[in-house]
């Protein structure tokens, strides 16, 4: 066999071409053991807080707890697939997702990748899950109001965009339909919105996503699943994950939402976490740190300045109490972080008044600023009202006689309530919402048969729809309450009142 000398020599010059003198460095280290989502490695000497590490089967880690002789690593991901000696390498860069317009309508878990068998997501960006929150000189006061097409809730505790309004209440009593409700309230607002399950069955997130995709919400939705069976690390991580994802539109000069549910949960799976590391336990043997757990999470929502675009991130976090106990800590905890409350009641849930929330002791903090001005009008004392009629309907139990001015409060409460239930998956246009409040408020409910309540609205508001269209659209231009929308408003329900007759 002979050689051919020039195609030795061509051969050895683009080798000595192609040739790269770099050296692959990379810290690595060793895992000492490995149970329950979490592997102590020893070695990794320089790595950082939260900095990513990847173990031979592929499987990610964070880096958890910086001790002296060795680093505690949560395990994102199946844990069983890691061994006792097995080789880990720092990745150098912090945890990220995918973020941007290839993530709306999907359903992806904790990490970002797809869930829902619909392949790869397609997005160019990425965006780091633990970022530090926009500072007070970055933000402007909440003044935008975001409906929740909810009566209840628009008209007594607005929520405004870049706002964090909570949700708690014990388990059953309707606060994930609450916050489904007004992610389909969100339909062609321009509202991207984020709803992250954490602990929740996979058969209760399935209905949910179910529910989104029959009233065409999936096509503005992500859904951020973290099931029950999924480990604790991915658990603890999934809220910040669905806030970076949220955060790309925000700072991008659009609007999100996003749904926490719930974040006991994520304070549970965060407590097993931190017991398993050693971190030494606090009340109810929670970490001294899940107060900035929650709070460097629900800071992040915000209404942007407008030399940053005028973007919001609007939250909606869900606390699960135990028999009502609003003073256990994550509750205390969250209570004192959020813009407001929504107190869902059991006993309201059973007595079928749903929404079932208290009015007396759920509250917005941004109150009326997160109102449009014919709403302010119209429901400006209703919350107070309802909350006498509690203390009314109380004392009339007794059996006393009342004068009849109590007896027409009273009345006309038993009216209200009945006004403010309201179906699930139906959220109502706000202009609707004033016109049935102005109507109940302002005593032309009066006459009419409590148990006739929703059939009078329903036709009331059919009756203006399709017979006085101009006088809905110019309270929809006004956005206001003046005299002489208000004649027409009254004018029109007196003319519908003539001709109304119970179904």
């Amino acid at each position: 066999m002979k050689f051919n000398s020039d195609e030795i020599a061509s051969v050895i010059q683009r080798e000595i071409e192609t040739f790269e003198s770099q050296m692959d460095v990379r810290e690595v280290g060793t895992v000492l053991e490995v149970s329950d989502g979490i592997a102590r490695v020893y070695g990794l000497s320089g790595v950082m807080a939260g900095e990513m590490v990847q173990f031979p089967s592929g499987v990610i880690g964070l880096a958890f707890n910086l001790e002296e002789n060795s680093v505690g690593i949560i395990i994102l991901g199946d844990y069983l697939t890691i061994n006792e000696g097995d080789e880990v390498k720092a990745l150098g860069k912090l945890l990220s997702v995918p973020v941007g317009d290839g993530i709306i309508g999907r359903v992806v878990d904790p990490l970002g990748n797809p869930l829902d068998g619909r392949g790869p997501i397609e997005s160019t960006e990425q965006r780091p899950v633990e970022l530090i929150a926009t500072g007070v000189s970055e933000r402007q006061p909440v003044h935008e109001p975001l409906q929740t097409g909810i009566k209840a809730v628009d008209a007594m505790t607005p929520i405004g965009r870049g706002q964090r309004e909570l949700i708690i209440g014990d388990r059953k009593t309707g606060k994930t339909s609450i916050a489904i409700d007004t992610i389909l309230n969100q339909k062609d607002t321009g509202v991207k919105c984020f709803y992250v399950a954490v602990g929740q069955k996979d058969s209760s997130v399935a209905l949910v996503v179910e529910s989104l995709r029959k009233y065409g919400a999936m096509d503005y939705t992500t859904v951020i699943v973290s099931g029950a069976s999924t480990p604790a690390p991915l658990q603890y991580i999934a809220p910040y994950s669905g806030t970076a994802m949220a955060e790309h539109f925000m700072f991008n000069g659009q609007h999100a939402l996003v749904v926490y549910d719930d974040l006991s949960k994520q304070a549970t799976a965060y407590r097993q976490l931190s017991l398993l590391m050693r971190r030494p336990p606090g009340r109810e043997a929670y970490p001294g740190d899940v107060f900035y757990c929650h709070s460097r999470l629900l800071e992040r929502s915000a209404k942007l300045s407008a030399d940053l675009g005028g973007g919001s991130l609007t939250s909606l976090p869900i606390i699960e109490t135990q028999e009502g106990e609003v003073s256990a800590y994550i509750p205390t905890n969250v209570i004192s972080i959020t813009d407001g409350q929504i107190y869902v009641q059991p006993d309201l849930f059973f007595k079928g008044i749903r929404p079932a929330m208290n009015a007396g002791i759920s509250v917005s903090r941004v109150g009326g600023a997160a109102q449009i001005k014919a709403m302010k009008k119209v429901a400006g004392g209703l919350r107070l009202d309802l909350a006498s009629f509690r203390e009314l309907e109380a004392f009339a139990q007794l059996g006393t006689e009342l004068d009849p001015a109590t007896q027409a409060r009273l009345d006309r409460g038993y009216r209200m309530v009945e006004l403010l239930k309201q179906p699930l998956f139906r959220p109502m246009n706000v202009f609707d919402q004033v016109v049935s409040i102005y109507a109940a408020t302002r005593g032309h409910m009066d006459d009419v048969a409590v148990e006739n309540i929703a059939d009078f609205e329903g036709k009331l508001l059919e009756f203006m729809r399709d017979r006085k269209g101009d006088v809905m659209k110019q309270l929809a231009d006004a956005g206001d309450l003046t005299s002489a929308v208000e004649e027409a408003i009254k004018a029109a329900i007196g003319e519908f009142k003539k001709g109304y007759k119970p179904s």
